[in-house]
């Protein structure tokens, strides 16, 4: 694996260093993972590594395509290394858990814009967003939190 990630960096025109495979391998073990996740897995691989370091690495990881920057409302920006395709994302309002969803099937009426400007549209986000089952059975219908062990409001 080590060879195949330098080679897809120098293909990508990318200078080879320990901070770019440790960050780029990071992102493809942890997929939907911040910056400052990162900053500390990638620091108990290689040691020392600043912030900033990751953040001008990830700038230029998005830049060549190697990895995609999604930030859904109200979140930290995400990196996932699942690039080339134009897949949305299913996001818990209640935990955070991000998945990968393939693209839109059946009617997709917000796919094709109405009017598009003049713009040549090259891509469409969609981000799912909803309660996943662990959540769902943690709140209760007026949004209160229920105790996980009895099913009651606690207090």
């Amino acid at each position: 694996m080590a060879a195949d990630v330098e080679q897809l960096l120098r293909d990508h025109g990318v200078q080879v260093t320990a901070q770019r495979l440790a960050i780029l391998r990071a992102v493809s073990t942890r997929p939907h993972v911040t910056a400052d996740e990162l900053t500390d897995e990638v620091r108990s691989v290689i040691g020392s590594i600043s912030r900033q370091a990751v953040y001008d690495t990830l700038g230029v990881l998005v830049d060549k395509h190697l990895v995609r920057r999604i930030q859904p409302a109200g979140s930290a920006a995400r990196y996932e290394d699942r690039v080339g395709d134009n897949h949305h994302h299913l996001i818990c309002r209640g935990c955070g858990s991000m998945f990968d969803i393939d693209c839109a099937v059946g009617d997709v009426p917000c796919l094709t814009a109405d009017d598009d400007h003049g713009f040549e549209i090259d891509e469409a986000e969609v981000v799912y967003w909803g309660r996943c089952p662990s959540c769902r059975t943690s709140t209760a219908p007026d949004g209160t939190t229920r105790s996980r062990s009895s099913g009651s409001r606690p207090g």
